[in-house]
């Protein structure tokens, strides 16, 4: 295992050394002390590697990531995963703005809430958010799953693409072309397979029910082209 501290260490060289690994490397434990919320840490990673941040973090950590298993026990800022390509991030507490932004593959799992654009111009990639997100959550979401435990904010979903957005709680108010859609049992298997996947199992005892989630997605009229309209293009 490789220790970190980041009171002693720079960041520049924690990322070099990630950066460095090779695709065969044995070197796959990493634990990276005293954060102190810089930002950055642990960006560009593309090894099958684990990585725990102990502490608080600032913006874009984990962006870009590749193959990599990154925990924080903390709380993330803005940016959080951003354009993730695959592999795991999970922050114990709330991301700020922005968590997962274009993230094409991957899992995020954020165990609190998280804020405003959350899975902006998501482009494939997985998020199950335990708490409650911001408003424009999935704003411009082009492929992929949210999966909101809690409550979702005003505009949720606004000019959606093809995203699959399930959500628990309450929503305050869906965006442009966004509608709930029905749950099918396809659509039930699918989120059960989510949950599981984030550690939040379906259908066992004591555990969460699929059924209890509503489906919301593109009602498919904003981005299709019409001749009666365009004075409005």
């Amino acid at each position: 295992m490789s220790i970190v501290d980041l009171a002693a260490t720079s960041l520049r060289e924690l990322n070099a050394a990630l950066h460095a690994l090779p695709p065969d490397t044995n070197d796959t434990q990493w634990t990276v002390r005293n954060p102190r919320g810089q930002h950055a840490i642990a960006v560009g990673i593309d090894a099958p590697i684990a990585v725990e941040i102990d502490g608080h973090v600032g913006y874009y950590c984990a962006g870009m990531n590749q193959q990599a298993s990154v925990r924080i026990n903390g709380n993330a800022g803005v940016g959080l995963a951003e354009n993730m390509m695959s592999g795991e991030v999970r922050v114990t507490g709330d991301a700020s703005q922005a968590a997962g932004a274009t993230a094409h593959g991957g899992t995020l799992v954020i165990g609190g809430n998280a804020s405003a654009r959350c899975g902006i111009s998501l482009k494939g990639a997985d998020i199950i958010v335990q708490g409650n997100v911001g408003h424009m959550s999935a704003f411009m979401a082009q492929a992929g799953n949210l999966v909101v435990l809690g409550d979702a904010g005003e505009a949720l979903g606004d000019s959606i693409y093809e995203a699959h957005l399930y959500v628990r709680g309450k929503v305050a108010s869906l965006g442009a072309d966004c509608i709930e859609k029905e749950m099918t049992d396809a659509h039930k298997a699918e989120l059960a397979a989510l949950l599981a996947k984030a550690g939040v199992n379906a259908n066992g005892k004591g555990s969460l029910d699929p059924g209890d989630f509503r489906r919301y997605g593109s009602a498919r009229q904003l981005y299709h082209f019409k001749i009666d309209n365009v004075s409005a293009y």
